[in-house]
């Protein structure tokens, strides 16, 4: 019997929908994108109104023949996927690909409740294109911007690098954020706390006139110089100056000059956006921007929450209601207003006809209800989300703010002022429920949540203590997940929705990493944005960015055409375009070295040094003179110091331990890219033979290594004897840690020490055990105890490639330098957390390998069934396999495979 089939876009949110509509639907999941553009070649036809070439990816083909036989079943056909203009074109490309001969319904919701299904079958509409259009449009301008500008940072800087659009301006904000940390000069100032009492009531108050001049804040200090602001009136006092002062008013009578008391109201935040969800979320859970992505999405396909892509603030009628009947139930009249809420959305070109974030359903479900039926993390967001949206529709805080100011004469007859502030809540409000959280503390903040004593002017007030206090201005803080976020929304760049995968982008790239929760941006990111705004400005400013973004939600409004503005970008229509922008005559013009290199600051071309991005990695040069910059550096941390340090040691340069008695040559220890280690001899200029090397065992360091040591390290592998059979037995350090081997046979050992210990009768006994398959567990480094989000045990490993922290699920390597015995769990949960959010690590080596072993069977078994020209084919679609795309594009084979290399797909970027 034919029943109408239901198309989702995944497995969780199949299986929920399909418990609503019951066994009188079919409901299957087309698992995101059945179609897309390929993975290699631009795949635009610019000369043909800008036609995109879809194809069906080679993991989606048994989808979509699955999706096919179901719809041979159906009387009609309902496209149930995502509100959003993605979820929109998804259910074209569906169309598109089934051609269905039944009726074809779009069914939309925003919540996965009975309710809201039932009302989406009965209430469908048609597929909207203006919004597939925007879609289409966004999609094939990130091809274009990637296609056109990938290839010039992978000759120009370094391989495998991505231009994409936002993940480029994203970039840049990061590297201006570091710049302007590089830049900062520190300024130190001083003042002086007091400890009062009134009224049998302490207080405290700092220091803020001198002889009717403002004392200095951090605000009044230039950044770039440390002095004072030139616009700026005030006294600095330093730490002598300070501390002298404070004596002479040890006996100084302070009485109370004014008292100033107003009244204040705080109104409540709107419920949440994807935007704001992102950032609340960041300060309060410690969730990077994916994380709450991901984990807000669980909770929608479940049923908990509201569609978590949203760019509307509004309520709908029900959540209202519900709301308010929470807060009566739960707090009582006093916090409900008389009249609901409303907010309006101040995102430029938000979707109102979305909802904001909140709980499902007609009744809002208290964290309570749910949380057996939710994981750690969901309970963390439910409840988060819960409380928001029931603050949003509670009553105003409203409370009193009041200043004291006290003044006194010192015994030298200065005039020095005082002030306390303070403000209390007379009505919290729904401040009892939840109240926003900030990126940045203010460091100078005099006001505190603090009750004054009810002085009155005149009032003589005891001063129990002063104490001289120093201050530093700090630098501005780095981007975090949350603070790069509302930057991006602030400024009109991108879509919320795809800003988690923008920031994942950034680090998977390269671009950045994750130094607790802030962004550090690495030194390819420093020339690849040297590049950019020197010779494509217009791609990376701000400005142009966000008319970019306006213009293409102009087209989905439906008051533009995607074609024209496509054109227009493209071929330039009298300005330059980005055609004439990547034209290799102008592209030839760019100078490789200069972009590459990185200016420091005075100091350091004073000092004539220069960071430059290598093949192998940032590393500093003076003249002749280079050295590698270690990789857990921030660019705002290098010193000059550190510079002349590491310059002194050079990239070829060690400590000559002495001299191998044997060969004459020195013995030179040395620090390299991957580790310590010793070498014999140095490399001879025309030589093809190498110096020998070894790598210094774990339990040694540089600084302690000696000639004995070195030339035991050098003497490897040790031969250990033979068997009754003649058969060499050598001990030797490998990739994977010391073994023996004998032949072909090898067995581990349990340290390196016994390389040069262990006896030929051992070794004997070790193979005649049975061969131990697989890494043997090692013990812990370090028990740290549970994870504070999961529970989760973290503990420190030795791993293949050095100790890491796990928590039994993500792994995550500890940085260069760090020693795995000190390491707290804070800091081993921000690594985990780090890891988490630049998802799962890529091998591009070993899946090259795997796609060319692929290849050649592939290859080999088509040829036996097909005719040449399809086994020709075949071998094409697997020399793409084999330069990473799968194997799943189609693209013209190219007669100069260098041509072809530098003409790969750049389409990935991700800002959708």
């Amino acid at each position: 019997m034919a029943k109408p089939l239901v198309i989702v876009e995944s497995v969780a949110k199949a299986r929920t929908i399909a418990g609503i509509l019951g066994r009188d639907y079919d409901v299957r999941p087309s698992v995101g994108h059945v179609r897309d553009l390929p993975k290699s070649g631009l795949q635009i036809d610019v000369d043909h109104h800008f036609a995109p070439h879809y194809v069906v990816p080679d993991n989606k083909k048994k989808v979509v023949s699955e999706l096919k036989a179901a719809l041979k079943n159906a009387d009609e056909l309902y496209l149930a996927t995502d509100e959003d203009r993605e979820g929109e074109a998804i259910s074209w490309h569906l169309r598109e690909v089934l051609k269905p001969r039944v009726p074809v319904k779009r069914m939309v919701f925003h919540e996965i409740t009975p309710v809201a299904i039932r009302e989406a079958v009965d209430q469908w509409r048609e597929l909207d294109m203006k919004l597939v259009e925007a879609q289409e449009g966004r999609r094939v301008l990130d091809r274009l911007v990637g296609y056109e500008l990938s290839p010039v940072l992978w000759r120009k800087v370094a391989p495998k690098l991505s231009a994409g659009r936002v993940q480029s301006v994203a970039t840049r904000m990061l590297v201006e954020r570091e710049r302007s940390r590089m830049a900062f000069r520190s300024a130190e100032y001083w003042d002086i706390d007091g400890a009062f009492r009134a009224q049998d009531t302490g207080f405290g108050a700092r220091l803020v006139e001198l002889d009717d001049r403002r004392l200095a804040r951090g605000g009044d200090f230039d950044p770039a110089t440390g002095r004072v602001a030139a616009d700026r009136d005030v006294v600095v006092l330093d730490e002598a100056e300070a501390r002298a002062l404070a004596d002479r008013l040890g006996d100084s009578q302070f009485h109370v000059s004014s008292v100033e008391s107003t009244q204040f109201t705080e109104r409540p935040k709107a419920p949440f956006t994807t935007s704001s969800l992102q950032q609340e979320a960041g300060r309060k859970l410690r969730f990077g921007a994916k994380r709450t992505m991901d984990v807000a999405q669980t909770l929608y396909e479940q049923g908990y929450i509201t569609y978590m892509r949203t760019d509307s603030t509004t309520l709908s009628g029900q959540a209202i209601a519900a709301a308010r009947t929470a807060i009566r139930d739960l707090y009582g009249d006093h916090y409900l207003p008389p009249q609901p809420r409303e907010y309006r959305t101040r995102v430029k070109n938000a979707q109102e006809a979305h909802e904001a974030i909140r709980p499902a359903g007609e009744r809002i479900r208290t964290p309570d209800e749910v949380q057996a039926q939710l994981t750690t993390e969901q309970r963390q967001l439910y409840d988060l989300i819960w409380k928001r949206t029931i603050a949003s529709q509670m009553t105003d805080a409203r409370g009193r703010r009041v200043t004291v100011r006290l003044d006194a004469v010192s015994s030298a007859g200065e005039r020095v002022r005082f002030s306390a502030s303070g403000k209390t809540y007379e009505f919290l409000g729904f401040r009892r429920v939840y109240v926003e959280g900030t990126d940045e503390p203010t460091v100078d903040a005099d006001e505190t949540d603090a009750t004054l004593p009810p002085v009155t002017e005149g009032e003589a007030v005891a001063c129990e203590s002063l104490t001289p206090t120093g201050h530093n201005t700090q630098p501005p803080a780095r981007y975090t997940d949350a603070s790069l976020v509302k930057e991006l929304e602030e400024r009109g760049i991108g879509r919320p929705s795809t800003y988690a995968a923008v920031i994942e982008t950034i680090q998977r790239r390269g671009y950045a990493w994750k130094k607790g929760n802030a962004l550090v941006p690495s030194w390819v990111a420093f020339a690849k944005i040297q590049l950019l705004e020197k010779h494509f400005a217009n791609l990376v400013d701000y400005g142009f960015t966000a008319e970019m973004e306006e213009a293409l939600d102009v087209i989905a409004r439906g008051e533009g055409e995607s074609e024209k503005w496509l054109h227009s970008f493209y071929f330039g229509n009298g300005q330059t375009g980005l055609r004439d922008l990547v034209d290799p005559e102008r592209l030839a013009t760019i100078d490789a070295r200069e972009v590459n290199t990185v200016r420091l600051g005075p100091e350091f071309d004073d000092a004539d040094i220069v960071l430059r991005v290598g093949r192998y990695g940032p590393y500093l040069a003076r003249g002749e003179q280079t050295a590698p910059v270690p990789d857990d550096v921030a660019p705002d941390e290098l010193t000059l110091a550190d510079a002349e340090e590491w310059l002194a040691r050079g990239r070829d340069q060690g400590r000559v331990l002495g001299v191998d008695p044997e060969s004459g040559l020195d013995v030179i220890a040395r620090d390299g890219r991957y580790g310590p280690y010793v070498q014999l001899g140095e490399l001879v200029e025309g030589s093809k033979s190498k110096p020998k090397t070894a790598s210094l065992f774990r339990t040694m360091t540089l600084d302690h290594v000696t000639l004995d040591d070195a030339l035991q390290l050098l003497s490897l592998p040790r031969e250990v004897g033979a068997d009754a059979d003649g058969n060499v037995v050598t001990a030797q350090n490998g990739r994977y840690g010391p073994y023996l081997k004998k032949g072909s046979d090898t067995r581990s050992l349990d340290n390196e020490e016994q390389i040069f210990t262990i006896t030929l009768e051992e070794a004997e006994v070790l193979f005649a055990q049975p061969k131990r398959r697989g890494r043997q567990a090692r013990p812990p480094i370090a028990e740290l105890g549970p994870r504070p989000d999961t529970g989760a045990v973290v503990r420190v490993l030795e791993g293949r490639y050095g100790p890491y922290a796990t928590d039994g699920t993500v792994n995550a390597s500890l940085p260069r330098g760090a020693n795995p015995a000190e390491l707290t769990l804070d800091d081993a949960v921000a690594l985990l957390r780090a890891r988490e959010e630049a998802g799962p690590a890529s091998r591009p080596a070993k899946k090259k390998a795997a796609a060319k072993k692929v290849t050649k069977k592939t290859a080999k078994k088509t040829a036996k069934k097909t005719t040449k020209n399809t086994a020709k084919k075949t071998a094409e679609s697997a020399v793409h396999a084999a330069s990473g795309d799968g194997g799943r594009a189609k693209a013209p084979a190219a007669k100069k495979p260098a041509k072809k290399a530098v003409k790969k797909a750049a389409g990935t970027d991700v800002s959708g």
